[in-house]
């Protein structure tokens, strides 16, 4: 995905952090590329999904429900998996390597800033997104809106900051964007898998299901679902996602460098 390049702000724009957010928010929706895959592949997909007759069926084997009532979580977490391994590690890495953090040390704008403003982007186009993908799920295919709402949202957010603690670390990791292309397209497909985006959690068996719901996405697609269901997620899963943020935001924060 494109990289964006930081501008000179004017102490005239107020708060220099909040005269960087104002910039990246520009730069951000200058980048057509990142917005089309974050805010409306997701639901493109979905709805490409939902197209196909077998997906509008009641199935036994899926407690009677439909499959496209288990993609809308599925393309939710899909936006996320963008927003933090496809579109903001090539951005801060690219930043990095062009030595902008390191000339921004020198200047009463800290490199702190930018790195909020790319985590607050980044997360509100992946809720947005979200927010989409339930509003078609709905119109389209007749999903049910979520039946526990505070729930839902909850979950929303845990994977929401999962993904982006995720996408820092690879950022972290990583020394050139080239590295954090490769590094955030492997961890990319990884994820996608345990969201379920090829396989639904809900129809795995066994041992790989149970291995599935110890991973961030997985246990995240299975609260989004609980919750869709009129159910409070399991604190099971809430827990695990949790815990995954804490420690790759300690891990993001240990290892990551300015310059």
């Amino acid at each position: 995905m494109p990289t964006t390049t930081l501008t000179s702000t004017s102490p005239a724009s107020g708060s220099p952090s909040i005269a960087v957010l104002r910039c990246e928010t520009r730069l951000f929706l200058r980048e057509p590329g990142s917005l089309f895959w974050i805010l409306v592949f997701p639901t493109v997909l979905m709805t490409i999904l939902g197209l196909v007759p077998s997906f509008r069926q009641p199935d036994d084997a899926l407690g009677g429900r439909r499959v496209i009532d288990l993609y809308v979580p599925v393309a939710v977490l899909l936006a996320m998996i963008m927003a933090g391994l496809q579109a903001m590690p090539p951005v801060l890495t690219g930043y990095r390597e062009r030595g902008i953090l390191r000339r921004m040390s020198t200047t009463p704008v800290r490199p702190s800033a930018l790195l909020t403003a790319q985590i607050a982007l980044h997360g509100a186009a992946a809720l947005g997104s979200a927010v989409l993908v339930v509003a078609v799920g709905r119109i389209a295919f007749d999903v049910r809106l979520p039946g526990q709402p505070v729930g839902y949202l909850l979950a929303l957010l845990l994977a929401t900051a999962s993904v982006l603690s995720l996408g820092a670390m690879v950022s972290a990791l990583s020394a050139t964007t080239k590295v954090s292309a490769a590094v955030g397209s492997v961890v990319y497909l990884a994820m996608m898998f345990t969201a379920g985006v090829w396989v639904p959690v809900q129809a795995m068996r066994g041992t790989l299901r149970r291995i599935v719901q110890c991973t961030p996405f997985g246990a995240a697609s299975q609260a989004l679902d609980r919750a869709a269901s009129g159910g409070w997620p399991s604190w099971t899963h809430l827990g695990v996602m949790a815990l995954w943020t804490a420690l790759l935001a300690a891990a993001a924060t240990r290892w990551f460098r300015w310059e």
